[in-house]
């Protein structure tokens, strides 16, 4: 991709599968990466391989539902490592169950993560981007919050919240140089998708019904994820925003 090499890229939930996976290949770019996660070990883990295989990484231990800590974070990365050039809003969590079994707490904690905490993060990194003319916003949102998702009423509400958010930012920021996107996967093959399954188990059930809804037979992978990203943040997306784009292996068409 060009333009990423040097560049500065946050990335939350960085310990993550997905997140894991986009730190990697950002890394391999030339990116120097900011792992921000909330679990130290496998924070640690990624930044541990990026640096193995020659890349520069560092770590930000933050709750991104905290935006005293996420404002704290940023600004320590920031003085450790330069301005920040890309922000990946990763991170999130999800549990399977039906809407009018769920409590106010469990929407709380939901909103919290998938939205507050995207939130949080824009309102602390984006100002310098504006400031310096320049940078790049790429959201992970959901097919969930496209199209909906039995089970994960509050958590599509979410994304779909993040798409609307992506969209209405893209706009206000277009003529300040700064670019927002927003990439929406179908199901892909992590723990926290086999936490819906019994046993953690992808081979029936579950896993069988989405194999066979989606038009390449497969479940998504973590790797099938970065490549979209780090194009959206490279200088071949420079005249992109404001737009969703599905990682689904065809699960949802939607023009």
């Amino acid at each position: 991709m060009r333009g990423l090499e040097n560049k500065v890229a946050i990335v939350t939930g960085g310990g993550g599968a997905i997140g894991r996976a986009i730190c990697q290949r950002f890394a391999e770019e030339g990116s120097v990466v900011g792992v921000f996660d909330i679990n130290e070990e496998t924070a640690n883990e990624t930044a541990s391989l990026i640096e193995a295989a020659g890349g520069a990484a560092t770590v930000q231990l933050v709750d991104i539902t905290d935006y005293d800590a996420v404002a704290a974070a940023a600004r320590t990365f920031e003085e450790t490592v330069g301005p920040t050039d890309v922000l990946v809003n990763n991170a999130g969590w999800d549990r399977l169950v039906n809407f009018l079994d769920t409590e106010p707490s469990f929407w709380n904690q939901i909103i919290a993560i998938n939205l507050l905490g995207s939130l949080n993060m824009h309102h602390t990194v984006v100002p310098g981007m504006v400031e310096r003319g320049a940078g790049k916003v790429v959201n992970i949102a959901s097919d969930a919050g496209r199209v909906g998702s039995s089970g994960e009423a509050v958590y599509s509400a979410c994304k779909g919240g993040m798409i609307a958010f992506t969209k209405t930012l893209a706009r206000e920021l277009a003529r300040n140089g700064v670019c927002c996107n927003a990439v929406a996967p179908g199901p892909v093959d992590t723990p926290l998708l086999r936490s819906f399954a019994p046993d953690g188990d992808l081979d029936g059930g579950l896993g069988k019904a989405f194999k066979r809804a989606i038009p390449m037979r497969r479940l998504g992978e973590p790797d099938d994820i970065p490549g979209i990203v780090t194009f959206l943040a490279s200088d071949d997306a420079n005249f992109i925003t404001g737009q969703v784009i599905s990682v689904s292996g065809g699960l949802t068409m939607h023009g």
